[in-house]
């Protein structure tokens, strides 16, 4: 377990030193404005050695700090890249470089949790895991009937160890409230708790993996492996075979690339209605492309509970946007709490942030970037007060659904995919093309 810093004293130890750190830099700042500075350019100078400790830390640990800091993501294009550059390489190596358990303890965990005769639930066991994650690991076996099986084992402590992270991080509001005054840190943290606490729990993710191999079987787009057995720490489900998302992404053909962006898309906007749940975890290692052309789906450890399908409120203020009305989108943003009571946000300033990411649902046929991306993230990139990025909150209730479109967009444009997105809005999200008359719901 040397990739997670498990030791409570070491963990501690390392979320404890960012108030500190805060503090004297704080202090620092006091003494350059006596000295003649400006107070604008000493708070950038404040916020920028935040960043970039906050940055740092959140990248040395694995857990719940690093699921803060990819909850965080669209944050990331309000601060330079030469701050937030060493926290993702730091977070790649950490996710490329998780160390498999050793077989004894693999064997330890089975046997605590299926009991001593484990081994005659298998054929056959394959001691070495063909994945390795932030709270687990995947090993290829066979079950008693003959069919090949993915067995998910959770790593031991790791749940104790994600938990303690947050106890951390809540202490932290005011530290990232210097960097993002828009946000609501505590609130974002809490449900970011609540949804890590359900990844921890096998037997809850049994149940959603069950709910959506159910309702997509026999699907022509998509397949999700059934589960075959499960408890707290253990999931057994069918083995799906497949060519990952990511090899796609670096060797497939245009023709496979906007294949597979398209089925990607349309899993994500389809799911709500069709299974009341949203996926909310869409990296490329999750998805894999079926021989006979359908997308396969795995890991449903975060998903979004949204039994009334996806939010009404983000088609509605999508269309009304790509109507022009800026008036009644700062209206429903204010509502939905996207726009705190005491931040004040210039429209237009908004409107320019807002428009490329609307701009794939107000065009027939789009597509989507690395080149796109960037020019989108160059748009913010400075610590400014004005800063729209850094004005805006994360309502918990949208946590997740922030985190699956950062993440996706992502996606698409290492695909590079080219389609109809416009279309699968239309057919799957809520309030984009219903009748205007609906407008008022945006606001009242």
């Amino acid at each position: 377990m040397s990739d997670l810093p498990r030791r409570a004293v070491t963990r501690s130890a390392k979320l404890a030193a960012l108030p500190l750190g805060f503090a004297g830099r704080a202090a620092l700042g006091l003494g350059k404005r006596l000295g003649g500075k400006s107070a604008e350019i000493v708070a950038q100078e404040v916020q920028q050695r935040t960043a970039e400790q906050i940055f740092k830390v959140l990248g040395e640990l694995k857990g719940g700090a690093m699921k803060l800091g990819q909850a965080l993501s669209i944050f990331e294009a309000a601060l330079p890249q030469e701050i937030v550059g060493p926290y993702r390489a730091t977070l790649t190596k950490l996710q490329d470089a998780a160390p498999p358990l050793p077989v004894s303890t693999v064997h330890k965990v089975l046997t605590e949790q299926l009991g001593d005769d484990w081994r005659e639930n298998f054929l056959s066991f394959d001691d070495q895991p063909t994945a390795a994650a932030s709270i687990g690991q995947v090993h290829k076996a066979v079950w008693h009937d003959g069919r090949e099986v993915a067995v998910k084992i959770q790593y031991p402590g790791a749940g104790k160890a994600l938990l303690g992270d947050f106890a951390q991080l809540a202490r932290l509001g005011k530290l990232f409230g210097a960097l993002l005054p828009g946000l609501d840190m505590r609130a974002v943290l809490a449900e970011l708790r609540e949804r890590v606490a359900e990844e921890l729990d096998y037997l809850r993710e049994a149940e959603a993996q069950h709910a959506f191999a159910l309702e997509f079987d026999g699907d022509p787009d998509f397949h999700v492996p059934d589960v075959v057995a499960a408890n707290e720490m253990v999931l057994v489900s069918e083995w799906m075979d497949g060519t990952p998302l990511s090899r796609i992404i670096a060797d497939g053909t245009k023709e496979e690339r906007d294949r597979a962006g398209l089925l990607f898309v349309r899993f994500l906007f389809c799911s709500p209605a069709r299974v009341g749940m949203l996926h909310a975890d869409p990296h490329p290692g999750n998805f894999r492309m079926r021989p006979d052309g359908r997308l396969g789906v795995l890991d449903f450890g975060a998903v979004n509970r949204l039994p009334d399908g996806y939010p009404k409120m983000f088609g509605q203020l999508t269309r009304i946007f790509n109507e022009g009305d800026m008036d009644t989108v700062m209206a429903g943003l204010r509502r939905e709490g996207f726009i705190r009571d005491d931040i004040e946000i210039d429209p237009d300033v908004l409107r320019g942030f807002l428009a490329p990411y609307v701009e794939p649902t107000a065009v027939e046929e789009f597509t989507f970037s690395r080149e796109w991306l960037q020019a989108q993230a160059a748009s913010v990139t400075d610590l400014r007060p004005t800063n729209v990025v850094r004005q805006l909150n994360l309502p918990p209730s949208y946590v997740l659904i922030h985190r699956v479109h950062a993440a996706g967009i992502g996606v698409l444009c290492q695909l590079g995919t080219t389609a109809r997105f416009r279309d699968e809005v239309i057919r799957w999200v809520p309030g984009f093309s219903d009748d205007p008359d609906d407008e008022a719901l945006a606001v009242n």
